[in-house]
């Protein structure tokens, strides 16, 4: 292994890595995939809880960009050069056939991410991309604005180009530990200070133990603090053990972490969005009604999930074995609030450890997003989550890194 030179040296065999190596390959160079792991691609196997949902099916691109907010427009070079579309069509190119569901998520037809990385590994093997495996990265060592060679543990790799591709700080246990950014700050790059998104939260309540597993659909979720609005989502939500997860809260987990460094945090659930008070108030009478001689334990049915009735019934202190036709005024206002604002106290995030992805990176303004290649080093080239973006749950995040890890390649490759 040692003083070995190539066309291109690619660290990092996550979904970036494993993009730019191969398409580098695919172009004629000579490639070398470096990873510190036994096995690339621990924590593409993680997405969309072991389904990966390799993209987002939005043609509009200008309509995806926006979803990674005021920076988002820095991708659109990579996704003009490497589309939705074409991300599709490079996985049927391999044989993977893919589906696409509710919210434009598009996962594999066998909803296994371990398929995604097979095929992926083939395309390696294919395009005799040599992979060290177990090889963890000592340091980059710079001559002037150029990387001259990586120092691995048992020796020195060597290339003309370079593409970092080692993730953020999330998930620690995938081998995500920061690496990337401690060498882009060696080799002079500013890095935005990172830290943990798309993470599920810790509430205070105890009740919510009670919910475990439990998936709410077509939700409204309200963060406040201060009793101001700072937030609002519609989708899907899970409560879990210790708090809540899914959609929603992953996506909105960025800001309450930020708000949380402020004071506390409360979410409002939304049982019933798709009712106003006035309407929901209406529909409760009506249920009672028809249903007066019932236990008011059994008069939710139909407006609740089973397992939340009970949680419901007892914060409502209303009898569970009181009939319908006994449930006052004021019983009724307090059942109506807790459908239209279900709150729970946000005690915190679960932080790097369990966070899908890592906000911050190395800064763009350092990194030209038609090539991305450092505007410092001159052999040096980024892709994928170790740059300072990143976008909501359902495909987003993947996409930035097959667009990015393909555009680096190619720019490197042909430069």
């Amino acid at each position: 292994m040692t003083n070995k030179h190539y066309d291109i040296c690619v660290i990092g065999a996550g979904p970036a890595g494993l993009m730019a190596a191969g398409i580098a390959a695919q172009n004629g160079a000579s490639v070398v995939l470096i990873e510190k792991n036994k096995q690339p691609g621990k924590k593409l196997l993680l997405t969309g809880k072991g389904r990966c949902n390799i993209t987002r099916d939005e043609q509009d691109l200008s309509e995806f960009t926006t979803a990674f907010g005021k920076n988002g427009k820095f991708l659109y070079p990579a996704l003009k050069v490497f589309s939705i579309e074409d991300t599709i069509n490079f996985f049927a190119s391999l044989s993977l056939e893919t589906k696409t569901e509710r919210g434009q998520r598009v996962f594999p037809i066998s909803d296994k991410a371990t398929d995604v990385l097979k095929v992926l590994q083939a395309f390696l093997r294919k395009n005799r991309v040599e992979v060290l495996r177990e090889s963890p990265v000592v340091k980059l060592t710079k001559n002037g604005q150029t990387v001259e060679k990586v120092n691995l543990v048992s020796g020195t790799i060597k290339a003309d180009k370079y593409i970092i591709a080692t993730g953020g700080v999330s998930y620690p246990e995938t081998g995500s530990r920061g690496d990337g950014f401690r060498w882009a700050k060696h080799l002079g790059h500013t890095v935005v200070h990172p830290y943990p998104a798309l993470m599920s939260i810790i509430t205070k309540e105890d009740w919510v133990k009670d919910l475990q597993g439990l998936s709410l659909k077509n939700v409204s979720i309200s963060i406040y603090q201060n009793n101001r609005k700072q937030d609002e989502r519609f989708g899907e939500a899970l409560f879990t053990h210790e708090g809540m997860s899914g959609p929603i809260i992953l996506d909105m987990s960025k800001n309450i972490a930020q708000l949380l460094k402020q004071g506390t945090v409360e979410l409002k659930i939304d049982l019933k969005p798709a009712l106003d008070y006035p309407k929901l108030d209406l529909r409760l009478q009506r249920d009672f009604k028809t249903k007066s001689n019932k236990m008011m334990k059994n008069c939710l049915d139909d407006l609740l999930p089973q397992k939340l009735i009970p949680v419901i019934g007892n914060l409502s202190g209303i009898e569970p074995d009181k009939k319908a036709n006994s449930v006052t005024k004021e019983e009724r206002k307090t059942l109506l609030h807790l459908l239209k604002e279900l709150t729970v106290t946000v005690i915190a995030t679960s932080g790097f450890n369990k966070a899908v992805i890592t906000t911050g990176g190395v800064s763009l303004k350092e990194i030209d997003p038609r090539t991305m290649k450092s505007k410092l080093i001159d052999n040096l080239y980024f892709a994928g989550e170790i740059i300072d973006l990143d976008g909501p749950t359902g495909g987003y995040n993947l996409q930035l890194c097959w667009s990015t890890g393909y555009l680096a390649a190619k720019s490197a490759a042909s430069a």
